[in-house]
């Protein structure tokens, strides 16, 4: 009965096991080749660096779980934390009602994207492509493109405090995924998203409603964009139009290697977070060999490729 149960898990678990499999090595060969990389401190440093975009990847998968993905999850993030950093900054707002506000705007762009894919049936695709512009250009405007300065303590803490030695930014990560996998695999909701995301019109036909639980995502997508934002800003200890510009395709990458499916249906979200740690890792090293950024963006962009190959030869296997 344990061999069954270890075969089954390991049939519907083969991506993810292969990917943490392919971190491991990577961690035991950068170990080897760097003096520094296996140090707690390091690994922390890892951690912390891909917690914002560990975050947002929770929201990107959700959303490629249903058939969907927006472009805009970091103009999304752009947007909604250069409100909080303006009002709180250079208007004088209380820290709790511009944090508010930031989450306000990040839901309400979640919203609006879903009206126009999910109601109104546009493309994915070219909706979030088109309002990544919108958004920054916006939030752009709203600050005349000034960065704001000085965040509010709760975010500074949240970018840069620690708790037990470990810093926040992890600990808020692990809880949002814990959450994350809760919802995807204890409520109705999250099968109802594998359901739509595997045959939409099966699941119409079943009684789900597709344009609900489609909209549900993309309000979490944009809730986590706006939290991820908050983050980043308290890293920075200060907020700018440009924030995150081109960490979109980190979000994608990180689901997409961690073995959720470009079609939808399929994925796993602690498969998600070792997507985004792979990335971490993988940026990690390479500095500490004194690679390139240019080259490194070479190297995860092949490593996304390889992904995405592997998913689709996958795909055709199930469907052979």
């Amino acid at each position: 009965m344990n061999k069954d149960r270890v075969r089954q898990f390991t049939r519907l678990h083969t991506t993810e096991i292969s990917s943490f499999i392919a971190l491991m090595i990577l961690c035991v060969i950068l170990s080897v080749v760097t003096e520094n990389f296996l140090t707690t401190s390091n690994i922390l440093s890892v951690f912390h660096q891909v917690s914002y975009v560990a975050i947002m990847a929770v929201g990107m998968t959700f959303l490629i779980l249903s058939g969907n993905i927006d472009l805009a999850i970091t103009a999304t993030l752009a947007f909604s934390v250069s409100v909080m950093g303006e009002l709180y900054a250079n208007k004088g707002w209380p820290a709790a009602a511009a944090i508010a506000m930031a989450l306000i705007v990040g839901i309400g762009c979640g919203f609006l994207s879903s009206i126009l894919i999910a109601k109104l049936h546009l493309n994915a695709f070219i909706v979030t492509l088109a309002m990544m512009n919108v958004y920054r250009g916006i939030a752009s405007v709203y600050t005349n493109g000034f960065s704001a300065q000085g965040m509010p303590e709760v975010i500074q803490y949240l970018g840069q405090g620690k708790i037990l030695g470990i810093p926040t930014a992890i600990i808020l990560m692990l809880i949002v995924y814990v959450i994350a996998w809760f919802v995807q695999k204890k409520t109705s909701y999250g099968l109802n998203l594998y359901a739509i995301g595997g045959n939409v019109n099966a699941a119409a036909l079943s009684g789900i409603n597709v344009v609900k639980v489609r909209t549900i995502a993309f309000l979490i997508n944009g809730f986590l964009a706006a939290l991820s934002g908050m983050v980043l800003a308290g890293r920075m200890n200060s907020t700018n139009p440009s924030m995150a510009d081109g960490v979109e395709m980190d979000c994608i990458a990180a689901a997409v290697i961690g073995g959720t499916s470009m079609a939808g249906g399929e994925g796993q979200i602690w498969g998600t977070l070792i997507g985004a740690l792979l990335m971490g890792v993988v940026r990690n090293g390479l500095n500490q060999l004194g690679i390139s950024a240019f080259w490194q963006k070479v190297a995860l962009g092949v490593v996304v490729l390889l992904a995405v190959t592997l998913d689709s030869m996958r795909r055709m296997r199930k469907k052979e």
